[in-house]
């Protein structure tokens, strides 16, 4: 039986065409949702159509890529910023404040996800993940005592829906929104 070959290392004029596609895509999903055709990323990031496909071979990969792309950040700023906060309330709300800046920005991007996934929400490892912070950043709260003994991830993950829906559908100032929701973890 033989062994497969070894995987090369993708070259670095790749990783650089590849990060600027997710760049491109990224920004415009944002501006015009999920209506942006694949020609107009290639433009934008200045590769060739070629290129774009051979990096991501469909509409659906490129916006699924875009997703693990926004959902990266939002892991490594909960986990930069968030877990470093010592004031457990103040850690939960970085978290829940940077989500909604997110995805206030992100709105078309949104659209586009959520067009070609059927959800929003993180997925895979990332999402795992970003559960996983959330479920600390409640277990440090509930142990200091500025949350709820039955606050849980869950509660969190309902926050963060709603929060996308009051953002999606403009339903009001998400900022109260996000506020008026973490208190609700508050101890009674």
């Amino acid at each position: 039986m033989s062994t497969p070959p070894p995987r090369r290392k993708p070259r670095t004029d790749a990783e650089r065409n590849r990060a600027r596609v997710l760049e491109a895509a990224r920004a415009l999903f944002a501006e015009h949702g999920q209506d942006v055709q694949m020609a107009e990323v290639a433009r934008v990031a200045e590769v060739g159509i070629g290129t774009l496909y051979r990096h991501f071979p469909t509409r659906q990969a490129l916006i699924e890529a875009a997703a693990e792309s926004r959902s990266g950040e939002l892991l490594d700023h909960a986990r930069a910023r968030c877990l470093g906060e010592a004031d457990p309330a103040r850690a939960l709300a970085l978290f829940v404040e940077h989500v909604g800046e997110v995805l206030a920005a992100d709105r078309g991007m949104s659209q586009a996800i959520e067009a070609v996934v059927g959800t929003t929400e993180p997925q895979g490892r990332t999402g795992e993940a970003l559960r996983d912070v959330a479920g600390e950043l409640v277990e440090r709260g509930r142990a200091a005592g500025a949350f709820r003994a039955d606050a849980t991830t869950s509660d969190v993950n309902m926050i963060v829906c709603g929060l996308a829906s009051v953002i999606r559908n403009e339903a009001g100032d998400w900022r109260r929104f996000a506020e008026i929701a973490l208190a609700g973890l508050r101890p009674r």
